[in-house]
């Protein structure tokens, strides 16, 4: 008979008995172990949990198809950040969260349009573009190396984009809060210039209020949650947490299950990813019941397709048309390196053109086909 320990993240212990075994386990190492290993896999690797209107792709986003084994590696991670020292800063912007849970006032639910909100949420008909950072493509049968952020941080800002995100997690985007503040400082040298300076978001798996503070403490403007990772009321806790010092919160669902359950936690600005299709992604937001005298900013992840065809382009289009107000768009940016009619800000310009779907098509924004580039030409004048 062998007595395994089992660790809770509180510090607790449940002990439990085992027999007929001559060696003992340890389970949570084991579950880690399995979440590393999940991380370390390609990002094409990942399959979003079967449900309606939702199918895997190739090539997903980012973290909207994570379990609970990857929260476990992330919950890890976090762990050993805060062993090696958080920087004074950040233990600050944590006091202060901390003290505002301890307060009696409760405002999360608020019918004011932040900053960043109205920013992506134009006039009906138009679509808004936030473009997604990341320094590795693994599994993209494309390009294998994505330039700096310093140097494409400007490329976002000039052609087009309402905002920039950086995939703040190592394993599926390669990316730091390194990045997180070189794309800040870029972005904060625009200012007085036209087009001025775009909002930051940390794109992370946020487990942990302390990851709220290290997003503020490196300059950004909001932040993403995954409500299929954390659950109603830890996305109720995050938006307040992220409030108190200043940021808005994007909040990434996956069913219309989800997208309700965010809106009556308090998000402002929900994010369908993992969904492929615009039918799928329009199910989603659909049927969504917001209370009077609030608006919610509805945003489209659109997936990368395994091609060179740009299709995502299109997707773009008819999202705009379905009524989205805005599409996050990652690895179709990056799809055609920096060819000098498919390079990121082509396609983010192109995915902003007031094109119907039925009188153009994507191919030729893209420069495929007879004529493509003049054509492209003009869009960019």
């Amino acid at each position: 008979t062998n007595i395994i320990t089992f660790h809770k993240m509180d510090g607790n212990s449940l002990t439990r008995t085992m027999t007929h075994t001559k060696r003992s386990f340890s389970w949570p190492s084991v579950a880690i172990g399995i979440a590393i290993t999940a991380l370390s896999a390609p990002i094409h690797s990942f399959a979003p949990i079967a449900r309606p209107g939702r199918t895997s792709s190739p090539s997903t986003t980012s973290l909207d198809a994570i379990g609970v084994f990857v929260r476990k590696a992330k919950e890890a991670d976090v762990r050993k950040y805060c062993e090696e020292g958080p920087s004074d800063s950040v233990l600050a912007l944590l006091k202060k969260i901390k003290d505002a849970n301890n307060s009696a006032e409760d405002d999360t639910t608020t019918d004011e349009v932040g900053e960043l909100q109205s920013l992506l949420t134009k006039r009906k008909g138009t679509i808004t573009i936030i473009a997604e950072y990341k320094r590795k493509l693994e599994g993209s049968g494309f390009l294998k190396e994505i330039l700096p952020p310093e140097t494409l941080s400007p490329v976002f800002r000039e052609f087009g984009a309402s905002a920039v995100a950086v995939l703040a997690d190592d394993r599926t985007g390669g990316c730091s809060y390194d990045d997180v503040v070189a794309v800040v400082k870029e972005q904060a040298e625009a200012k007085g210039e036209v087009p001025g300076p775009l909002p930051v978001i940390s794109s992370d798996l946020i487990v942990d209020e302390i990851q709220i503070a290290q997003a503020a403490d490196a300059g950004v403007n909001a932040v993403t949650v995954t409500y299929g990772v954390v659950g109603p009321d830890k996305v109720s806790q995050f938006i307040k947490d992220a409030k108190v010092l200043g940021l808005e919160t994007i909040v990434n669902v996956g069913s219309a299950e989800e997208a309700q359950g965010a809106v009556d936690a308090g998000a402002s600005i929900v994010s369908v990813a993992g969904v492929d299709g615009v039918e799928g992604k329009y199910a989603v937001i659909e049927s969504l019941s917001v209370p009077e005298g609030r608006s919610i900013c509805t945003v489209a992840n659109i997936l990368a397709k395994d091609n060179k065809a740009l299709e995502e382009v299109e997707e773009a289009w008819m999202c705009r048309d379905r009524g989205f107000n805005c599409v996050w768009v990652s690895d179709a940016l990056y799809k055609s390196g920096n060819d000098p009619v498919e390079h990121p800000g082509a396609i983010i310009n192109s995915m902003r053109a007031k094109s119907s779907v039925k009188y153009a098509s994507p191919k030729a924004r893209s420069g495929k086909g007879e004529g493509a580039r003049e054509y492209l030409g003009d869009i960019l004048m």
